[in-house]
């Protein structure tokens, strides 16, 4: 009835009933079951960056619908399993031929990403060809700024290097027994 008066201000002059009835078709009845919510962003980021054999039979079929509405995102798929098919084989000689592929499509946003590839390349190739890895490192260092960040300047050196060296300790026993269970 609100939106029969709202449409009479505004210039309509049909009856209620067809308001209504108009209305009807939208209208679901306790008994109807909603319609299937469209995967989110992140569900579907998932699949794309999944490798292809753990992704399910029915997250497949879900992402080519997606792909096959919409030809940007099924380009930027290309890309992004081509570049970890790389990155799985550790294939540096690759990297050259990915960037100009990457940078020569218009239809994704991975331009940027490959751009800042091109820029610190030496690092990058040398980061594929060599099985070192300074991922330790950056956990520590991810650690360290979280630390600092939840104390906000409110306690001095002494305090923080405790609570690094407890860290640290709690990770390093933490491995020790996720590492030692059969």
């Amino acid at each position: 009835m609100k939106l029969h008066a709202e449409l009479r201000e505004r210039g309509f002059t049909g009856s209620y009933s067809v308001v209504r009835d108009y209305l009807q078709s939208f209208r679901r009845t306790p008994n109807d079951t909603p319609p299937p919510r469209p995967p989110g962003v992140r569900k579907v980021t998932g699949w794309i960056t999944r490798n292809p054999d753990r992704v399910s039979d029915d997250d497949r079929q879900k992402l080519k619908a997606i792909l096959a509405r919409c030809p940007e995102l099924e380009a930027a798929t290309g890309h992004v399993r081509s570049f970890a098919a790389m990155m799985a084989i550790r294939s540096a000689d690759r990297l050259p031929e990915w960037i100009a592929a990457a940078r020569a499509d218009q239809s994704h946003g991975l331009r940027a990403f490959a751009d800042g590839l091109m820029a610190d390349l030496d690092a990058v190739v040398l980061g594929l060809s060599t099985e070192w890895s300074s991922g330790c490192v950056e956990g520590r260092v991810t650690d360290i700024k979280l630390l600092k960040r939840q104390m906000a300047g409110r306690a001095g050196h002494p305090l923080l290097r405790k609570r690094v060296l407890l860290l640290a300790a709690d990770r390093r026993q933490h491995r020790v027994t996720t590492t030692a269970a059969p």
